[in-house]
């Protein structure tokens, strides 16, 4: 039962909610099976270190409750660090059986975070 308060409660106070305006990277991932949306905002310092980071979006429980706790993790990690997580990271974080059918939305945040440090790496830092 304090796994699912925990995902409430990261759902209903979403930690690193917002916007950043200078990000390094800015970029959108949209679920069409149930229109989850997020927006990941990442201010990458020269170390490839990320120094700050926000979401953005709209969706169910799960997809708003990962991509909180998933901003509470990549905090002061480097983006090698990060291409390492895996879809059981996300799920360990989330620590509740996560059906066939919700997957997508529990592993949002983590496909818009790996698309950002490969928009990243091709444009931003070359």
């Amino acid at each position: 039962m304090m796994y699912q308060e925990n995902i409430l409660d990261h759902y209903k106070s979403p930690r690193n909610f917002g916007r950043i305006g200078n990000a390094t990277v800015h970029h959108h991932e949209y679920n069409p099976l149930c229109g989850d949306e997020i927006e990941l905002y990442l201010v990458i310092d020269e170390n490839k270190k990320v120094i700050d980071v926000k979401f953005y979006g709209r969706g169910c429980a799960i997809s708003l409750a990962s991509a909180s706790m998933l901003t509470e993790q990549i905090k002061g990690k480097t983006l090698d660090e990060l291409k390492n997580m895996t879809k059981e990271d996300i799920l360990e974080m989330l620590g509740i059986p996560i059906s066939p059918v919700r997957l997508k939305c529990a592993l949002l945040s983590l496909d818009t975070l790996k698309n950002s440090i490969l928009i990243f790496e091709k444009y931003v830092r070359k």
